[in-house]
């Protein structure tokens, strides 16, 4: 967010910025959804509704994932946050207490463990890079796992990577953590941003006893462009667990916008007419994107199933950079790439994986050709 805000500044200055920083969809809502919170404020539903939100969208959530994963969840367990982030920043601070262990995969989306330190816990962050696809398996958690182990990460399509786990591998891990009693945090909000013919599977979806061991994180930020409406939720079967989120969020910002929450309802209960023609769009992209970056000297990418990102590795670049260059880490050749090719990239090290590069390819085709050029030519420089 803070590189996006420096390009955001470069372009204000009237600099020809490109960005791949910020992890946001290019494309504008959908109408029949705007639509629907149009009429919403029409008819006046404009009040503090209760604090896990409008039974409609809580009932719409559960109809959503039973449709999709097969798996159904009470209502109650279902509590609508402002956007995925303070879904998991409520569920920490009510499941950890001091000293309490959480697993979390490297690369992983920056979030996770500020917020488990911030509520007291300590991430146990375990390594997996391109060599292994990005993809955590149970191998790793069982060798991570230790008596005070709660709970475990999962993010899958991940960001920053794109990597789709595989179903026999969160089958796997949903079993292992119900028959060890640790909860598996799982965010999906990526889940419908998948290539390649590859599908989503939700780790509740391994059994009973996973799901309910599991807790979902979910929004409808990515899937359905809707990323400043911030709408996300939790879901789960313990019902002391969604009591425990709801008095906590009662204390911080009550009820999620009302107008959005009406808005996510049509969009979660709609067609999914414009998700594919989204992902269609977003797996072009990819195909360009990871071309162009195949072709940078030094850029070393894996082909990403899901989400928009990719994530290459760059060692290669900083240990042999070009004549007359030098970097010293992949945060000042991003600093570099901004300033010398006006093109904003997000270094790894805030995912935990400092040799690497994020792209986001959550723009169009023109600018992903015009931004691989401007990095190739800065490169040769």
């Amino acid at each position: 967010m803070s590189l996006d805000q420096k390009a955001k500044e470069l372009q204000r200055q009237g600099k020809p910025v490109i960005s791949f920083g910020v992890g946001e969809p290019d494309f504008d809502t959908p109408q029949w959804i705007k639509d629907a919170a149009i009429e919403a404020m029409r008819q006046g539903k404009t009040k503090y509704t209760p604090v896990a939100g409008i039974p409609e969208l809580r009932e719409a959530i559960v109809r959503r994932f039973l449709r999709e994963q097969g798996v159904e969840y009470p209502s109650a367990g279902v509590v609508v946050t402002t956007g995925a982030k303070q879904a998991l920043y409520e569920l920490f601070q009510v499941l950890l207490n001091p000293g309490d262990e959480v697993i979390v995969p490297s690369p992983y989306w920056v979030t996770y463990p500020d917020q488990i330190i911030l509520a007291g816990g300590v991430p146990v962050i375990v390594p997996v890079g391109i060599e292994r696809g990005f993809a955590f398996g149970l191998e790793h958690l069982k060798a991570a796992m230790t008596p005070r182990t709660r709970a475990v990460v999962l993010n899958s399509p991940q960001n920053p990577s794109g990597t789709v786990l595989s179903q026999d591998e969160v089958r796997a891990i949903g079993e292992f953590a119900a028959a060890n009693d640790i909860v598996v945090v799982s965010d999906e909000v990526y889940g419908k941003l998948i290539y390649d013919g590859l599908s989503h599977r939700s780790p509740a979806a391994a059994s009973r006893a996973a799901r309910d061991v599991t807790v979902v994180i979910d929004a409808v930020s990515k899937s359905y462009a809707m990323t400043g409406w911030r709408i996300g939720y939790l879901i789960t079967s313990d019902l002391k667990l969604s009591q425990a989120v709801q008095n906590l969020q009662s204390q911080l910002t009550s009820n999620a916008n009302t107008i959005a929450q009406w808005a996510a309802t049509a969009a979660l209960d709609g067609a999914d007419d414009d998700i594919v023609a989204m992902r269609d769009a977003f797996e072009a992209r990819r195909n360009l994107m990871v071309e162009g970056l195949r072709r940078l000297p030094g850029f070393e990418t894996d082909l990403p199933h899901g989400a928009f990102y990719c994530f290459p590795r760059v060692r290669e670049l900083l240990d042999h950079p070009p004549r007359g260059l030098s970097w010293r880490d992949a945060d000042e050749l991003a600093a570099y790439l901004l300033e010398e090719a006006n093109v904003a990239v997000v270094p790894g090290s805030g995912f935990g994986m400092p040799d690497y590069l994020r792209f986001s390819y959550a723009t169009s085709e023109e600018r992903i050709r015009e931004a691989l050029g401007r990095v190739e030519a800065a490169l040769k420089a």
